[in-house]
């Protein structure tokens, strides 16, 4: 039996995930560093920031399982988190 071939359109797609799904991984880890000297800090600030944070992740995978419902695709899935946590680290930046 011949092993299937994957067209280049299949390859380059997978590599394009697998290429925002790395970039969602890095990003997120420097979010999560920030996150954290916000929390040693302590204070209103950081109490803000733990409500924020909980809040956003159910929004965000309740976007995410709508777009999956809505027949969106892995990928537009991926986008919409990394563009939450780019903002996330914009934020986070400005304090």
């Amino acid at each position: 039996m011949r092993a299937r071939r994957r067209s280049p359109t299949t390859s380059a797609s997978l590599l394009a995930m697998g290429t925002e799904l790395a970039m969602l991984g890095i990003e997120a880890q420097m979010v999560i560093g920030q996150r954290m000297a916000l929390f040693m800090l302590g204070g209103p600030k950081a109490r803000k920031e733990a409500r924020l944070m909980v809040t956003e992740k159910v929004k965000a995978a309740g976007e995410a399982a709508a777009t999956i419902a809505l027949g969106g695709t892995p990928h537009k899935v991926v986008r919409g988190y990394r563009r939450k946590v780019q903002a996330n680290h914009r934020r986070l930046g400005k304090g």
